[in-house]
């Protein structure tokens, strides 16, 4: 779960102790992207995200340096868009800033102000830190590649999203930032997605490489329609049940998505086929994150990709692409999740994990697949 507490979780019955889970759950159903707990799709038209373009009038022209994104690595929709930034080579033409994983107060001189969300890290501080109900830890002060905010000096996501005039409570991440005009160009990260993989090819490493091929759109499109609901979003579902026939429900359709999957990647080489695409991103970060954390702390452990042979090679074939590993930090993603969210893990204990990373760097033989 990415999107911090909104103030409608503060208004729901925020405590010294957090939200209640069913509040923040409410809170979360009613929030953007980060949180898809209303199960919408992510069909998306065309030409409601191509903002970065060369046309006459445009405000969002290409240029090196002018746009900076915000991330979080333990974030799966943040690891969407640095996977298509390292794949597209655009790091030295989009630059970016890795947030805190753990959720900090954000108005912390507040008394009354209990929104918990990203904050910058200040890796110059010797202080660790705790949860955000000020137990757990210690914590440091910043994990690899969490730095300060070098364009506002922000002390959280929070006051990037109020500078840029959107206070609406949903201080999510990724966020795609224009230096130039002060302004938040996207908060979505399929679209941030698709700009970096169109929009910048003039200046990126890898220009040939199309993510969203107009011949292969409506595959991917099709794709996404049954894997997102069902699998990305699916282990959410099961993590968020409040009834155990919900959960059933979520479980069910999880498993089945999961063993269709591996179905497909036993005959081709990528879930759209020969080719990488948009989604083997978005389903790659979900089966990242899977042994380690949603079958423990999202109750999905009726499937395992570490017990699957295709599942685990296919993971080794995307972590060995050239950028995709320097992406990816286990450690921060578990420090996250179990400890961000203090009503479902008072004490932010981390379990020792079963080295789902390490695993990745065997060889795989999935090129010999069709």
């Amino acid at each position: 779960v990415f999107q911090a507490m909104d103030s409608q979780a503060s208004s729901a019955g925020v405590g010294e102790g957090g939200t209640t889970v069913k509040n923040w759950r409410k809170s979360a159903a009613a929030s953007g992207e980060e949180k898809k707990l209303d199960f919408d799709d992510e069909k998306k038209n065309e030409a409601t995200w191509n903002f970065i373009n060369n046309a006459p009038g445009s405000k969002y022209v290409p240029e090196t340096g002018r746009y900076h994104i915000y991330v979080s690595l333990a974030c799966p929709w943040s690891h969407r868009v640095l996977m298509v930034r390292a794949l597209k080579g655009l790091q030295n033409v989009v630059s970016m800033t890795v947030v805190h994983p753990i959720w900090q107060r954000t108005a912390p001189s507040s008394p009354t102000d209990r929104h918990c969300g990203w904050v910058f890290a200040d890796p110059e501080s010797d202080t660790p830190l705790t949860n955000a109900d000020g137990v757990g830890g210690p914590f440091p002060a910043a994990y690899a590649k969490n730095s300060p905010d070098p364009v506002l000096g922000a002390f959280s996501m929070r006051d990037i999203y109020e500078q840029a005039g959107d206070a609406d409570g949903k201080y999510t991440v990724p966020v795609l930032y224009d230096i130039s005009t002060g302004t938040i160009v996207s908060k979505e990260s399929w679209q941030i997605m698709r700009m970096l993989n169109a929009c910048f090819n003039e200046f990126a490493k890898n220009p040939s490489l199309d993510l969203y091929p107009p011949a292969e759109r409506n595959r991917i499109d099709e794709v996404a329609d049954w894997m997102y609901p069902a699998f990305s979003n699916g282990v959410y579902r099961c993590g968020f049940a409040m009834t155990q026939k919900a959960y059933d429900e979520s479980i069910d359709s999880l498993v089945n998505a999961f063993d269709r999957i591996e179905s497909i990647l036993k005959t081709q080489r990528y879930i759209c086929g020969p080719n990488m695409t948009e989604a083997d991103v978005r389903l790659f970060v979900t089966l990242l994150r899977f042994d380690e954390i949603y079958a423990l702390y999202f109750k999905c452990n009726a499937r395992s990709v570490s017990s699957s042979s295709v599942l685990l090679d296919y993971c080794r074939d995307v972590y060995q692409m050239d950028g995709i590993k320097e992406t990816i930090d286990m450690e921060q993603c578990m420090a996250h999740y179990y400890c961000s969210h203090t009503e479902l893990n008072k004490y932010s204990i981390i379990p020792r994990g079963v080295g789902f990373v390490k695993k990745l760097e065997e060889p795989h033989d999935r090129a010999g697949v069709s």
